[in-house]
């Protein structure tokens, strides 16, 4: 079963466990520094996790702070995945965000693709 959180009651959860997310971030430090992961683009992803869920969370199935820290810590570690950190659907696992080039730069050497 779902809960039934009004829209100012899932606000009002959502505003006491925004410190939840500095946490979860402080814990895992050195795995952003290592992922080169900005801290305000990791905020807000692990804030819209926080609200999708306590919107999702089902009373019956634990405790809403269990809940969020677990989805929190989630969402952090996929923060670091390639498709998170550069937007290529079908990056290989070791893809990173220096291996980026423009298509002007791809273009120069033969361009295989059809600009518009």
């Amino acid at each position: 079963m779902k809960n039934n959180y009004s829209i100012a009651e899932r606000n009002r959860i959502v505003e006491e466990n925004l410190p939840m997310i500095d946490k979860v971030i402080r814990h895992n430090w050195p795995l952003m520094k290592a992922a080169h992961l900005d801290y305000d683009d990791v905020y807000q992803d692990l804030a819209v996790r926080l609200i999708r869920c306590v919107e999702n969370f089902d009373p019956d199935k634990g405790s809403l702070h269990t809940h969020i820290y677990s989805q929190l810590k989630y969402e952090l570690l996929s923060c670091k995945k390639p498709r998170k950190l550069t937007g290529v659907v079908d990056a290989p696992a070791d893809f990173r965000w220096h291996n980026i080039l423009s298509l002007d730069t791809v273009c120069e050497d033969g361009c295989a693709f059809a600009m518009m």
